[in-house]
């Protein structure tokens, strides 16, 4: 009896059938890669967490309207100078199509929304740039919005906030572009002439001749960790001095190792900061 036991060979069917008769529905959408360390987030769980990845900290670009809610009080913001939009004063080819096509995509009129708020009931000016329409570029609307609000600010004795994040001067608009970072650090030597307080906030990414002006030009400078932040590329400043540049070059760490930015602030501890530093420059609360 044994030995018939062991020596048949006994099998177990198993059926093609797979363990599920629907593949799973997983709806599209719903989760986001990212991309400093690749760890795939659930988009709920990013944006709980101030659009921050909880794996590294890397700073996701956020939208104008999505910064207004993080550092604004509530219902507090009142927009400025929306009616002030991009024209096309080179004609340059296909240019009307591309801003139409941005403000679609966007729901955005131009790369910068600007207006006043409270920041724990404190009044300020403040404009936001926004990559989501154009990489947030310079053009001409762009500076006469900052221009005016900084005009604004200074001959209402306000304090002015400005979200940095930019690709540049728009090169569809070619020397108007370049002319607004003169204007806009003209207006804002004015406000400093009334010892008013202009604080930049530098974001991911700003570049270009945003850098090389009003970016740069703040009473106190902060910036958002992992930020990058640079005039010219990499490739093309190493091309120039025939050199190769450090680890990390034009990040914001990089640049708050050498002096350059005053403090790193994490997204989450901003609306804070600034409140303190408002209140530090004599700033009170708005009765």
């Amino acid at each position: 009896m044994i030995k018939n036991l062991i020596g048949k060979k006994n099998y177990v069917t198993i059926s093609k059938r797979t363990f599920y008769d629907k593949k799973i529905n997983i709806p599209e959408g719903k989760w986001i890669k990212c991309s400093n360390c690749n760890t795939i987030i659930y988009k709920d769980e990013l944006e709980n967490n101030n659009n921050i990845c909880i794996n590294c900290n890397y700073h996701f670009v956020i939208s104008s309207k999505k910064r207004i809610e993080q550092i604004l009080d509530e219902n507090s913001f009142i927009e400025m100078f929306k009616d002030i939009k991009s024209i096309n004063p080179l004609d340059f080819p296909d240019y009307d199509k591309k801003l139409e096509d941005n403000k679609n995509k966007s729901s955005l009129e131009e790369a910068v929304v600007t207006g006043y708020g409270l920041i724990n009931s404190k009044k300020v000016c403040i404009a936001i740039m926004d990559s989501n329409f154009m990489m947030g570029s310079m053009g001409c609307a762009v500076g006469e919005k900052i221009t005016r609000l900084v005009e604004y600010a200074t001959d209402n004795n306000l304090p002015i906030i400005i979200f940095c994040a930019s690709g540049g001067a728009r090169m569809q608009e070619g020397i108007f572009s370049l002319m607004q970072m003169a204007k806009i650090s003209q207006a804002i030597k004015r406000h400093d002439e009334k010892n008013l307080l202009y604080i930049s906030v530098i974001t991911n990414p700003t570049t270009g001749g945003v850098t090389a002006s009003f970016a740069m030009q703040g009473d106190i400078i902060l910036a958002e960790p992992m930020a990058t932040v640079g005039f010219a590329g990499r490739r093309v400043i190493e091309g120039t001095i025939k050199q190769s540049l450090p680890e990390g070059f034009q990040t914001s760490e990089f640049l708050n190792e050498k002096g350059f930015i005053d403090k790193i602030v994490k997204r989450s501890e901003l609306k804070q900061t600034l409140s303190k530093i408002l209140t530090l420059h004599g700033v009170v609360e708005n009765e």
